[in-house]
């Protein structure tokens, strides 16, 4: 077993007119990944080669999509986590949906938030919306991974009780209530298996695409990240601990559907979906010829 780290969730403190102001890994993870994105889209609309004609959008442009994906994320990412995880709750406490800093995010209606922006986006604008897909596809895994690290630093969302030499006995009563063990209980540390496959390996992956000529078909970048993500979350899910309000004594593994012992869990029902657009995506893409790369 390992200890926890000790690593404080706030990276520091400033104490103004007897207010404490903090900042937190979980949100310089947000900052940083939204910074990293925009950076390479912008690096990608600079290389018109990359896209066989012309780039989707100027790179100029870039900085005004990046505030509707802000908007995309926080917004859906917060509406994901009432309507999909808490939902009772938060039509008995409405007052708690904006109460974003106290935690509660999903990333499948962050992602679904962003969808919906950036269609906005590029119907306004009149950019290839499959195209600009392909470029968010790019940006986002790197954030992915560092929001899975700020994940373990915060001691949140860790996994399920293991005897595995790199158990991690994370802090907090939660944590270490794992029935029928005695003495410290050590959990997977699920968030970093995530970050290495959502973060490492994803990103490797979309960007050895990109140098084989990926992006000259449209929709081939967007079909990766949707099965590289689905596949990742779905494996994930059989070592990560279920979200409390799906546990029951009759129901340990947090299964939302199926039986006790078998069965999907949320993040499992909500990670299907995407695999099989990704295929549909990547199949579209690749039935279709490239596009024929310019001396632009």
């Amino acid at each position: 077993m390992i200890p926890f780290p000790d690593i404080s969730p706030e990276i520091f403190t400033i104490h103004v007119f007897g207010m404490a102001f903090s900042l937190r890994w979980y949100a310089l993870a947000y900052l940083a990944g939204l910074l990293i994105g925009w950076r390479i889209i912008v690096a990608l609309m600079r290389r018109p080669r990359l896209w066989g004609d012309a780039a989707p959008m100027r790179p100029e442009r870039v900085e005004e999509l990046l505030t509707w994906v802000i908007v995309g994320v926080v917004l859906g990412g917060r509406l994901g986590f009432v309507l999909f995880y808490e939902p009772a709750y938060y039509l008995a406490n409405p007052g708690q949906i904006p109460v974003i800093w106290q935690g509660g995010m999903s990333f499948h209606g962050g992602f679904l938030g962003v969808v919906l922006a950036s269609w906005w986006y590029c119907r306004r604008h009149g950019i290839p919306a499959l195209r600009l897909a392909d470029a968010l596809s790019m940006a986002t895994p790197i954030g992915l991974g560092l929001g899975r690290v700020a994940n373990f630093i915060n001691a949140e969302l860790w996994g399920r009780p293991t005897d595995m030499p790199w158990g991690v006995i994370f802090p907090g009563e939660a944590a270490q209530n794992c029935p029928g063990i005695a003495g410290p209980c050590a959990r997977h540390p699920s968030q970093l298996y995530e970050a290495g496959l959502e973060g490492v390996l994803l990103a490797a992956a979309l960007f050895l695409l990109v140098r084989m000529g990926g992006l000259r078909r449209p929709g081939q970048a967007l079909g990766l990240f949707l099965i590289g993500y689905g596949l990742s979350r779905f494996v994930v899910e059989f070592f990560r601990q279920a979200d409390a309000q799906f546990i029951t004594p009759d129901n340990p593994l947090g299964h939302v559907l199926g039986g006790p012992l078998w069965g999907v869990t949320m993040g499992q029902l909500l990670s299907l979906p995407m695999v099989l657009v990704g295929l549909a995506f990547l199949i579209r893409a690749r039935m279709r010829p490239a596009l024929p790369q310019t001396d632009a």
